[in-house]
Order: C-alpha cells, then sequence, then structure tokens
C-alpha cells in the first residue's frame, strides 16, 4: 500500500493551525510547554503535535459524564482522523458534548487544527507519530471498556500495562522522532536508547498518578493504585481518602513511590545517553525529568495526596531554580548526576546551592 500522501491545506489555514498548537500548549501543560521551546524546527512541530494528539485522547477518555460506550467510539473515530481529512474536519462537532477542563476542550474543538498542522508534518513523521498515537487510544478504548464507571486499576500488572499505553508509547514516539531528526541520533545511539524509552515515558507518568491521587479519584473517579496493594495494607479502592486509613494507603503507595523512583533512575540514564551535541533534546528531557525527582522527594513524606482536596506541588521558586540549573549542567553528565542526588536530598533554590 502507497503511503499516505494527505492534499495541502490552504497556507492561510495552515499559519492558523501553527498559531493554535503553540497558544494552547501552554493552557494544557505548562511543563511540556517549557520543556518544548528548546526543539528546533520540523522536530519541535511534531512534538508539538504529537502532544496535543495525545492529549485529545485522553481528554476523551477522562470524561465520566459521557457513557463508556459512546466515549470508546469518540477514542476509534478520532484515530480514524489520523488518515482522513473529512473525519479531522467533521470531528469537533462529533465531540461537543464532551465534558472537562476548559483548555483541553477548546484544544478538542479545534482538533481539526492539529490535525492540519499534523499533514504538514514529513510522511515518515506522520506515519510514526499516527502508530503510537493509535498505540496509545486503542490501549485507552480498552480500559475504557473494561471500566464503564471509572478505572479501577486491580493489580501491578495492569497498573504496568495502562502506563505503558498512556506513557510507555511516548517514549517509543519521541525515540523515533529523535533518530529521525536530529543528526547526532544515529543508529548505534537510537538503539541504546531504545532499551530504556519505555521506562522514559512512563517515570513521568507515574510520578503524575501518585501526586494526583485525590484528584483523580474526586474528579474524574479514577483510581490507578491497585486494589491488591491497597488489600494488602487493610484499605481499598473505597477507602482510599478515608482520614482513617491514610497510614494504611500510604503504605501501599510507597512502594508504587519506590517503582517510580527506579523508573525515573531509568529514565535518567535514558538522557545521559542522549548525546551532548543533542543540547536541545538533553534540554527536553532533562527539565520534566528534574521536576519529577523534586516532586517526588516530596511525595515521599506527605501524605497530602491521600487527603480530599490534597495535592503535592512543588514550588515555583524550586521550578525556575532547576530550569536555570538543569540547562546550565546539560554538557556534563557528571553535573547532571549530582544535580539529581542533590534534588533528591532537599528543596533546590540557587540561593542554598552547596
Amino acid at each position: 500500500m502507497a503511503p499516505y500522501q494527505p492534499a495541502a491545506d490552504p497556507p492561510e489555514r495552515i499559519r492558523e493551525a501553527a498559531r493554535f498548537s503553540v497558544g494552547i500548549l501552554p493552557e494544557v501543560s505548562r511543563t511540556f510547554a517549557i520543556s518544548i521551546r528548546f526543539l528546533p524546527g520540523t522536530l519541535g512541530a511534531a512534538v508539538n503535535v504529537a502532544y496535543l494528539l495525545c492529549r485529545i485522547a485522553d481528554t476523551i477518555e477522562d470524561d465520566n459524564t459521557t457513557p463508556p460506550a459512546r466515549r470508546a467510539e469518540l477514542l476509534e473515530r478520532f484515530l480514524r482522523t489520523l488518515d482522513d481529512r473529512d473525519a479531522a474536519e467533521a470531528f469537533p462537532t462529533e465531540a461537543a458534548a464532551l465534558q472537562g477542563d476548559p483548555a483541553h476542550l477548546a484544544l478538542v474543538r479545534h482538533t481539526d487544527l492539529v490535525l492540519v498542522r499534523f499533514r504538514t508534518l514529513p510522511p515518515r513523521t506522520r506515519e510514526r507519530v499516527a502508530h503510537w498515537v493509535r498505540e496509545m487510544g486503542v490501549g485507552m478504548a480498552k480500559f475504557v471498556r473494561t471500566y464503564p464507571h471509572g478505572i479501577r486499576i486491580q493489580t501491578l500488572a495492569e497498573y504496568r500495562e495502562y502506563c505503558y499505553y498512556v506513557a510507555g508509547t511516548v517514549g517509543f514516539m519521541l525515540t523515533e522522532l529523535w533518530h529521525e531528526h536530529a543528526p547526532a541520533i544515529g543508529r548505534a545511539e537510537y538503539d541504546r536508547l531504545l532499551v530504556k524509552c519505555q521506562a522514559f515515558g512512563e517515570a513521568l507518568q507515574t510520578v503524575n498518578i501518585l501526586k494526583d491521587i485525590a484528584w483523580d479519584a474526586q474528579h474524574e473517579n479514577s483510581i490507578y493504585i491497585p486494589a491488591q496493594d491497597l488489600a494488602r495494607h487493610g484499605s481499598g479502592h473505597e477507602t482510599l481518602l478515608s482520614p482513617d486509613h491514610v497510614e494504611h494507603n500510604h503504605k501501599a503507595v510507597a512502594h508504587f513511590i519506590d517503582l517510580a523512583r527506579q523508573d525515573l533512575d531509568d529514565a535518567l540514564e535514558y538522557t545521559l545517553m542522549i548525546p551532548r551535541r543533542a543540547f536541545r533534546i538533553r534540554a527536553f528531557c532533562v527539565l520534566p525529568l528534574l521536576f519529577a525527582y523534586a516532586t517526588l522527594r516530596d511525595l515521599s513524606g506527605s501524605r497530602a495526596m491521600l487527603q480530599v482536596g490534597g495535592q503535592v506541588k512543588i514550588s515555583r521558586r524550586e521550578v525556575k531554580a532547576l530550569m536555570i540549573a538543569g540547562v546550565a549542567a546539560l554538557g556534563s553528565n557528571t553535573a547532571l548526576r549530582w544535580l539529581v542526588h542533590r534534588v533528591q536530598a532537599r528543596p533546590f533554590t540557587l540561593a542554598t546551592v552547596g
């Protein structure tokens, strides 16, 4: 079968799509918007579009006000937009009834524009982005059908499967884009990165799951800490946010904090394997990794994520300090390892380095 070759969109619509894709990004992910600024040209555009497509799928998955069969159908219809212009143009109307975060809904209402920019990418780039977005979307649809009233992860194996679909796929996709668009990442570098790329994607997701335990349970009716692990410590999904079970729940969560730390350590090794001359890609990877290490540090001693309305977030001051220090350390693996070690120990500010 010949590769999909979309007809060109009008230049003014392509410009509109580029403006929208860049402008909406900080509204749907502040952290990602910080990192993507380091990526140049076509690579930056590809990662921007890929992230927005994944976020559209995620918005569909998360809307528990829409019946599960309809959400699964919308996910499947969304995946058809990747190679069907008519489906792309029709999708915002089809998804108009979705509920959720206003910024995420604004993104879904402009799916057609994201797809316009997607169609400007080189054929090989489009093909790999589409492949991994489909893998993610199919997995999401599976979990929507399995848990029609809100995700309730039962076992560690199922937790790992879910993390693969929603985040491990992103690690593979990014690594393929690095290989395609960065001359410094040749075949040998690509093969080494493939070994750790799933952990790179999943590490950031697992930290987000842990810091948002209460939010996900209250606002999305989803619980990702497995029922099996909670039961082992005298609790369960129905008592996840119970004040009387905080310590029981934290014992279960502590195991997943350890798993997240292992994933982060693999993600660090992934980042350090990126050649120094691929400076911009290293910068893209380092910043969210540092933020995740800092968040995991705070999660280890906190119970806030297990309380109604609770959430763990690192301070703006630390975010700014890590941005400066992370970029400054990019050229040295030793410096990056030291920085990670320092962040794990206590909150990082430039005034207290040493």
